[in-house]
């Protein structure tokens, strides 16, 4: 897929991972609706990105995705703007054991509200011109990090939520593939402050801080462009890819029949 003149639509766009990925698709032609929580952040960037590529190539909504409405809003907006969506990528999450049915709620449900919305513009069995859609889970999507049980379930619901769709959209012929991300240590705020959102499992905070010293660490800008990987190229389908400091590598698991 060339990204020259596609239009993206990227969650949790205002810092960390998704300012990435919203800078890297920018930089590769693609015109950017950025939907984030956080009203100042989200307009700040949107200043430095209209002097670096321009005013008409991004759109900020401020957008709680816990809300249908304000997700339905921001896609209606993004249509009207750019009149069509090509990619969306789901990269909004927290992580915070102690609000643990909000964690559900932004890491999980919001993905699934949101690919649903996506669908009714961009599946072509109802008009739509197909594309793509890259969910961010974790290296907790493949294994359990015991710190974060509840964080570890909904990035385990993501990769599955993901390789199903991409399943149904193959039988189906919804024209979109689905794709999961799955990072490892990333250096973001919510790695700086995660000993202080641990809730009940807090007396593990110590041992989880020595665990991160002793990792090298993922920038934003190495799992955006591994994102980019699975955007751009088209038989890239149902993937879930690894990405750690050491490497990348597309993961396998069992087939059921």
């Amino acid at each position: 897929m060339a990204l020259n003149g596609k239009i993206a639509v990227v969650t949790g766009a205002a810092q960390g991972i998704g300012r990435a990925i919203t800078e890297l698709l920018l930089q590769n032609g693609a015109k950017v609706a950025l939907l984030d929580a956080n009203k100042t952040n989200g307009e700040s960037l949107k200043e430095v990105l209209d002097k670096l590529f321009g005013e008409q190539t991004t759109l900020f909504l401020h957008c709680n995705v816990e809300s249908e409405e304000q997700i339905k809003a921001a896609f209606q907006k993004t249509l009207g703007t750019f009149g069509r969506i090509d990619i969306l990528c789901n990269n909004a999450g927290i992580l915070n054991e102690e609000e643990w049915e909000k964690t559900i709620s932004i890491n999980l449900a919001a993905v699934v509200r949101t690919t649903y919305m996506a669908l009714e513009h961009m599946n072509k069995m109802t008009g739509g011109q197909g594309g793509v859609i890259v969910n961010t889970a974790s290296m907790a999507g493949l294994g359990p990090l015991k710190c974060c049980p509840v964080y570890t379930a909904t990035k385990h619901g993501v990769v599955g939520f993901t390789r199903a769709m991409a399943a149904a959209s193959t039988a189906a012929g919804y024209g979109i593939r689905f794709n999961a991300i799955c990072p490892g240590l990333v250096k973001t705020e919510m790695l700086s402050s995660l000993s202080n959102k641990l809730g009940q499992f807090s007396h593990l905070a110590e041992e989880t801080n020595t665990i991160i010293a002793d990792k090298k660490m993922l920038n934003v800008t190495e799992v955006a462009d591994c994102l980019l990987e699975l955007v751009t190229d088209e038989t890239k389908n149902g993937e879930a890819l690894q990405v750690r400091c050491n490497g990348k590598k597309y993961m396998t698991f069992p087939v059921f029949t």
